[in-house]
């Protein structure tokens, strides 16, 4: 199979969907790879790195999409990728379709074959794609929220672990899934007060155990979600519905008797926000202030730390990568459930249920769309 890698292009994104040495396990397996000039050079993957491992290094983006019968990427293809696909062209990134209607409509009309990172199913149900990238905005969402506490950022002037004599900052962190726990671990590690919140007991359970008695561990209603933001200096939202639109957990009648200064952090944003008052930002102008508390919304967070982030995301993007490239999509995706699971966008039908109900879309099955 030719597979192609454009250099993506949204703002302040310098990930890149294939490493050197992810090309030369495609090359091993007997495959071709084509990559745009200078995709992976500002986080030190050079174009003398990716021909020494095999690829043949186009010019232009343009270029890659016309030749390359499948497409790997890192974020969602923009309006102007979009209109670059062509019929059964195979294309393999994270999409984020639910609160995205206009890319959805782009990718319908192209007719590409669209595999989603992001619902990709592993046996366990869990979203092995998406993990690498959730553990790393966890992170990150600790780190710049407790950037932005600080007074010159517009954040309170508070340190999140405090100092002897003075009380840590007050964190709460709504969702215990994969970004949720990550982003628990880091607050600890900074010495917070830290609560984390879920509507699943046995997950609860667990993430008790996990930290020792280190958090306190709460079951997510409105009522507990009003009264702890209210007493905290950083939210972190870190809520997710596979696939779907993420609910508004944190209304903007909160936001409004939240202590000025204090910082919310919505990482569920790629999938609409869960903070009423949300919108999507990037790294360029990451914050923004609503009745006095600063929201952070950056959509590609792991992008900040793009050589950490492309390497991890590799690890688990290339066997799926090297399955759809040695089977071909149809074999690929028949064999293994879970990669079919992945299937959002195919011949023109919607094939991702939350995503057809969301955006109005007929549901079609993946299975009857390939």
């Amino acid at each position: 199979m030719l597979i192609g890698v454009p250099k993506e292009i949204k703002n302040h994104e310098y990930r890149v969907g294939l490493t050197p040495a992810s090309v030369k396990e495609l090359i091993n397996n007997g495959h071709q790879v084509i990559i745009e000039t200078e995709a992976g050079s500002s986080i030190g993957f050079d174009n003398q790195q990716y021909i020494d491992a095999g690829a043949t290094i186009i010019d232009t983006a343009e270029e890659v999409f016309a030749q390359a019968e499948m497409i790997v990427k890192v974020k969602e293809p923009q309006p102007n990728e979009c209109e670059m696909l062509r019929p059964d062209q195979i294309l393999y990134t994270y999409l984020h379709l639910a609160p995205d209607p206009r890319q959805t409509e782009l990718l319908v009309k192209s007719g590409a074959i669209c595999v989603a990172y992001e619902t990709v199913t592993a046996p366990d149900g869990t979203l092995p794609l998406l993990a690498p990238m959730s553990e790393v905005a966890g992170r990150m969402s600790v780190q710049a929220g407790a950037h932005h506490l600080e007074k010159a950022q517009g954040g309170r002037g508070v340190l999140l672990g405090g100092v002897p004599g003075v009380a840590p900052a007050k964190v709460l962190v709504i969702g215990g899934g994969v970004v949720g726990d990550n982003a628990a671990a880091m607050a600890v590690g900074m010495g917070a007060d830290v609560t984390i919140m879920d509507r699943s007991l046995p997950r609860l359970r667990q993430l008790d155990t996990e930290y020792e008695g280190h958090v306190k561990c709460v079951y997510s209603t409105g009522a507990a979600i009003e009264e702890y933001a209210l007493e905290a200096d950083l939210v972190i939202g870190a809520v997710l519905i596979p696939g779907a639109a993420a609910p508004k957990l944190l209304t903007r009648d909160i936001i409004s008797r939240m202590k000025t200064g204090s910082v919310v952090v919505d990482v569920a944003i790629d999938q609409g926000g869960c903070f009423e008052t949300s919108k999507a930002t990037t790294h360029q102008e990451p914050t923004y202030v609503v009745d006095g508390v600063v929201h952070y919304c950056v959509a590609n967070m792991p992008g900040g730390v793009a050589r950490t982030s492309t390497m991890a995301l590799n690890n688990a993007t290339l066997p799926y990568a090297l399955e759809i490239a040695n089977r071909g999509v149809k074999e690929a995706l028949e064999r293994d459930a879970g990669l079919m699971a992945g299937l959002n966008v195919c011949r023109g039908k919607v094939t991702y249920k939350a995503v057809a109900d969301v955006l109005g879309y007929d549901y079609v099955e993946p299975g009857a769309a390939l």
